[in-house]
């Protein structure tokens, strides 16, 4: 049976974790509050998550849409200490997904050589996909954030002050939990919005590290088991409650120039993170861009990603920060 996990609060502020299946009928989890606390409970047992639920019987039937309209549904994973949550993705990954940054940076260069971007995609197109066991090429990687950028479902997504751009990347990301002898659990896929400043990284690719320095959001669902190989969905923006803009978006490996597993190797080959007790969020890349389209996002409107198998959308609205000083003192 694959199960799904959501995190919420009851009405008093109690923390519940939800197990939910196929059909979409959710009953709270007895014995574990927290998706970490389950993580942590099978780790121990050696048993799967869904096998960790199961060892108590399931308690009361929980109403997750009547949850998310009142806005009571955590996001899917978290962490006491959110410097324990390590949020990275990789780009250049999907089929079709150099075209709209081959075009930003070849503008910005005025040249009919190939990209930095297209060689790299390419690469992913000749060496993503090693025969299993081996490691294949490595992709573009980048760092996010630590847990006090993750948004969950509803959450404003703010964009710095300081920040030229602040559009949607719709993805599917991997949920990790680093157990005590250093190896990496995944834990399960969620829907997510890459959030990230597309003017920036077109005005120098070398910038591309300031561009998505930024909070993400996660759809309220994690989905245990592996990730189909086909996944297709719609990303959308909508302002003033109409729909400003909509457009598919494909997952999966078989849309992907690399296999999950070449993309978590490459991340998690560096021991800095597979630190004990650690979580990650880590983002597999997309095709699918409002920006390449010509869209700005403007201060109000909502993202909304959604994709079977998935029951539940990620949807956040854009928010604004306020410029804050920063100044630097010595000691």
């Amino acid at each position: 049976m694959v199960l799904r996990f959501v995190q919420l609060k009851e009405h008093g502020g109690e923390r519940v974790l939800a197990a939910v299946n196929d059909a979409g009928l959710a009953r709270r989890v007895e014995g574990a509050d927290t998706l970490l606390d389950l993580a942590n409970a099978a780790l121990k047992a050696g048993a799967t998550l869904a096998e960790a639920a199961q060892a108590s019987p399931w308690g009361d039937e929980i109403d997750i849409p009547a949850a998310l309209a009142e806005g009571r549904v955590l996001a899917p994973v978290d962490h006491p200490d959110p410097a324990h949550l390590i949020l990275t993705g990789t780009g250049l990954t999907h089929l079709g997904s150099a075209e709209g940054r081959d075009k930003m940076h070849k503008a910005a260069q005025a040249s009919d050589q190939p990209t930095d971007s297209m060689r790299m995609f390419l690469m992913g197109v000749e060496g993503g996909k090693p025969t299993e066991g081996a490691a294949g090429v490595q992709p573009e990687w980048f760092y996010k954030g630590d847990g006090s950028h993750l948004r969950a479902y509803g959450q404003p997504l703010e964009s710095p002050a300081f920040a030229l751009d602040g559009g949607e990347e719709p993805e599917i990301a991997g949920i990790y939990l680093i157990g005590p002898d250093g190896t990496p659990h995944r834990l399960g896929f969620c829907l997510a919005n890459e959030f990230s400043d597309h003017v920036t990284e077109r005005g120098n690719y070398l910038w591309l590290a300031h561009s998505k320095l930024r909070q993400a959001a996660l759809g309220p669902e994690l989905l245990t088991g592996p990730l189909p190989q086909d996944v297709r969905g719609t990303s959308r923006i909508l302002r003033d409650g109409a729909v400003l803009w909509a457009d598919a978006f494909l997952s999966g490996e078989a849309n992907m120039s690399h296999t999950i597993a070449n993309l978590e190797y490459h991340h998690f080959k560096y021991g800095v993170f597979r630190r004990p007790g650690d979580l990650h969020v880590h983002f597999f890349g997309t095709a699918t861009l409002s920006f390449s389209h010509g869209i700005t996002p403007r201060a109000g409107d909502i993202f909304e990603i959604s994709a079977a198998p998935f029951h539940y959308p990620a949807r956040n609205p854009l928010a604004l920060a306020i410029a804050e000083p920063v100044a630097i003192r010595s000691l």
